[in-house]
This record gives structure tokens, sequence and C-alpha cells, in this order.
């Protein structure tokens, strides 16, 4: 009989990590803040809800690669952790330099005028803003073997730990919706920029390290 543990001993680093990583300024709270803006709170929520929706697409892809490879060999399997510790690593180097720059998003270029559109533009937005973006099923295929053990059925895993990232991501999204006005100044800031990319970097490093040394039996 298969079994799963969802709350194993690794789950309070990928909540502590996944929570940093979802703060972190980026293109999905600049969507979210621009739908804002447009439409108003319905179209913020909306666009929020849509993108994480597309977090689950991303884990079962990831899910199935993961799957693919644990049914070749240990030694492929271990490639991938290597390759997605590099990655990792090579995240929290391009944080750490983006906080060295102090540049800020350029979060008022995307605010504008309201101008009332169909709820299915928001949710068009969001989701294919997620699901086509190649760099978040690179990170989940990097970030989640080391989340999941070799025991573990890999999609259901997967899609557990893309549900907390799901529900992360949203109060996180939704938090700026409904605070836009302020939000959007706050975001602005070259300081807060620089403190989350700076948390950021660190955590990644960190995470592809552990994840480079970790001997996990397979």
């Amino acid at each position: 009989m298969v079994q799963i543990t969802f709350l194993d001993g690794q789950f309070i680093s990928f909540l502590i990590a996944i929570t940093l990583l979802s703060i972190s300024p980026g293109v999905d709270t600049l969507l979210v803040i621009r739908n804002t803006a447009r439409g108003g709170v319905r179209d913020g929520v909306v666009t929020s809800i849509a993108i994480c929706c597309g977090l689950f697409v991303h884990a079962t892809i990831s899910a199935l690669g993961i799957s693919l490879i644990l049914l070749q060999s240990a030694w492929a399997f271990h490639l991938l952790k290597l390759a997605g510790a590099a990655y990792l690593i090579w995240l929290g180097v391009a944080s750490l330099l983006a906080a060295r720059r102090g540049t800020a998003l350029p979060v008022q270029s995307v605010l504008q005028t309201a101008s009332p559109v169909s709820i299915w533009q928001p949710v068009k937005e969001g989701l294919l803003s997620n699901v086509l973006n190649p760099k978040t099923v690179v990170f989940y295929m990097a970030f989640l073997p080391q989340f999941i053990a070799p025991t573990d059925p890999a999609l259901l895993k997967s899609l557990w730990l893309a549900g907390v990232h799901f529900v992360i991501a949203n109060i996180w999204q939704i938090s700026v919706v409904l605070m836009v006005g302020g939000a959007s100044k706050w975001l602005a800031s070259a300081r807060f920029a620089q403190t989350l990319n700076a948390a950021t970097g660190a955590v990644l490093i960190m995470f592809g390290v552990r994840l480079a040394l970790e001997q996990r039996p397979v």
C-alpha cells in the first residue's frame, strides 16, 4: 500500500521558502496590481486565483517528469537533484545581485485608468501568464524533489505542495489587491525590493546547497 506523508519534517522548510518566494515582487504581483487598478477588487482577486490555478499545471508536469526519472534509476534522480540545486543557486545569486543593484519594480508603469472588462479577461490573463511561463515549471522541477521522498507518490505529493503554494500566494496577492493604493507605492520602493530580493536569494542558495549535499536513499 502506497503511503504519503503530507506534514513531514520537510514541511516547515517548504512553508518558509514558498512564503518568501510568494511575497517576492515579480510578474504575478505586477499583473495583480495592474488588473486591480483597471477593474477593481473583483478583477484583482480573479487574476490572483487564475494565476495560482496555473501552479497545479506546473506541479503535474513536474511530478510526471520526476516519476519518469525515478523509474529510470537512482543515478538519474540524483542527477536531477544536482541540476535542480544548481538552478536554485543560480536563482539565488541573481536575486542577490538584484538586491545589490537596488532596482525597484516598475509598479507605476502598470497602473492605469480603470476600464471595466469582462470577467474572463483577468481569468485568461492570470492563467496564461502562469501556465505559459517556462520558468515556473523549471523551478518546480528544481524545488519540489527535495520535499518528495522516493516512497511518496510524486503526483499526489506535488499537488499537495502546489495546494499549499496556492493558498500562500493567494493570501499575499489578495492582500495586495485590498491595499492596492498604498501597496503599489510600497512595492515600488527600492528598499522593499532590495530586502525581499536579498532574503529570497539567501533562501534559494541555502536550499540549493542543501539539495546538492543531501544524501537520500532512492
